[in-house]
């Protein structure tokens, strides 16, 4: 288990876009600055309709036309095998083994026409969790510093924080399909701005933070002594090192030292706290218990929480790993999704939207689920299906978007969009306005250099 966020966020002047800051800067020398300026002109920040995020990767590729976008009239061949039943969205079923995730389907929007161009799970995986395109579909490929960061550091340096929590966590794995996946840090927005890391199993009977623990022969002043010392450390390891190596270490154990004594820290991280009903309704799963504890963190105040359902994409045998589901080594699909990804979704997914509806906390915290692409419409020789980013659907909840609806369409058989076709940059932008973030601002790294934080457009429809 590691640490890795730190915060400082950067002030409002962050969110205006490179217009504003060449008029800002050309104003200086007039004595107008950043703050009267932005004043002057008006220049606002959105109304936020969420809080928070809950996203739900589901690492190797669910089957769209398997679960949420059923073709039943489609040929042998690309049909399902899988039986269709009513959902709580009149006309729309789903597959027979979601059956508790059909009635919650009124409290959804499925988006069944998103699209984009990368067929290795590396380079899909990383457009999936930063909403960038890679330069090319590279199974190889790896974090640099020209990659983009995460959602989730993105959202640390714009909105304001809680000094005491941190603003962007991810659990309970690092994803990988060979090589780590990049996309799942703060990138060249410096480390303060990584997430906290939590790989320590939720599941696990003495689940705890240790990072977040204060060992009980270690007194407070101690503990400042400890700083003390971490800081000339520090100050020696920056005389050897490049300036981007180091650059938000400070930060970095500031926040951590934070955290060490933060009551709420520890009350967000304790699932002893939640009944026994409630951990068994969301199921005694690593990712079961991780949605739970998701819950809880935005609960207390957490800005965004990547929950990965598994480390790898998987799809060789029930049990394990993810839902890269072709039919290796004479498996087929649809035993592993009947076994193992389609029971747990459907205990853990209605269970999550439901306890935040209950507490009153969906209509300000956005959950999405997505992997980083869907399956192919045809079935393989196998009887399995294949990568397909061309068409696939998210399901996404809460967060101020309109309940029980369906936005775009694929085509009859599932392999592109017939209707509003939706980019993963549109639902970045999308996430970004519901949180209050304008969707053309920028973000600059250790050089100044401006980035776009999307190149998409908030979705029609979605966004008030």
């Amino acid at each position: 288990m590691s640490l890795f966020h730190l915060g400082q966020r950067e002030s409002f002047s962050s969110l205006v876009t490179r217009r504003d800051a060449i008029r800002i800067g050309g104003s200086g020398f007039l004595g107008l600055g950043m703050e009267h300026l932005l004043q002057a002109e008006g220049v606002s920040q959105r109304i936020a309709k969420a809080k928070s995020v809950i996203f739900l990767m589901q690492f190797g590729g669910p089957s769209h036309v398997d679960t949420f976008d059923l073709k039943l009239d489609a040929p042998s061949g690309y049909r399902t095998e899988l039986k269709p039943i009513s959902s709580a969205i009149p006309g729309v079923p789903v597959c027979e083994h979601l059956p508790e995730t059909a009635k919650i389907l009124d409290k959804v929007k499925l988006i069944r026409s998103v699209h984009h161009r990368m067929k290795n799970h590396n380079s899909a995986g990383y457009q999936t969790l930063t909403g960038h395109a890679p330069p090319s579909d590279d199974q190889r490929m790896k974090e640099t510093p020209d990659t983009y960061p995460a959602y989730g550091s993105v959202i640390d340096q714009f909105l304001p924080e809680d000094p005491s929590l941190p603003s962007f966590v991810a659990l309970p794995h690092v994803i990988q399909d060979g090589t780590v996946t990049p996309g799942q840090n703060a990138s060249f927005l410096g480390k303060r701005h990584n997430p906290l890391l939590i790989t320590a199993d939720p599941n696990g009977a003495n689940f705890r933070l240790p990072e977040l623990s204060l060992p009980a022969e270690i007194s407070p002043d101690r503990l400042q002594r400890r700083r003390e010392i971490q800081a000339l450390l520090d100050s020696q390891m920056r005389s050897l090192e490049s300036p981007s190596s180091t650059r938000g270490l400070d930060e970095y154990y500031n926040r951590a030292f934070s955290m060490l004594s933060s009551p709420k820290v520890q009350q967000a991280f304790d699932l002893s706290r939640e009944p026994v009903e409630i951990r068994d309704r969301y199921g005694r799963t690593t990712y079961g218990q991780s949605c739970l504890l998701a819950r809880r963190l935005v609960e207390s105040g957490v800005k965004f929480v990547n929950v990965y359902f598994s480390k790898q994409i998987g799809g060789r045998k029930a049990g394990v790993g993810g839902w890269d589901t072709h039919g290796f080594d004479n498996t087929r699909m649809y035993p592993i999704l009947k076994d193992w990804q389609l029971p747990m979704t459907d205990q853990t997914l209605p269970t999550l939207i439901n306890d935040l509806d209950e507490r009153g906390l969906l209509n300000e915290t956005l959950v999405l689920w997505l992997g980083e692409f869907g399956r192919t419409p045809r079935l393989n020789q196998n009887l399995s299906r294949d990568h397909w980013p061309f068409c696939y659907t998210v399901v996404a909840a809460g967060g101020g978007l309109p309940r029980g609806h369906i936005h775009g369409a694929s085509d009859p058989q599932g392999a592109y969009p017939a209707k509003d076709p939706v980019t993963l940059a549109d639902l970045s932008a999308t996430m970004f306005e519901l949180l209050g973030i304008p969707s053309e601002s920028e973000m600059r790294n250790h050089l100044n250099r401006p980035f776009a934080i999307t190149s998409g457009q908030p979705i029609s429809g979605l966004i008030g």
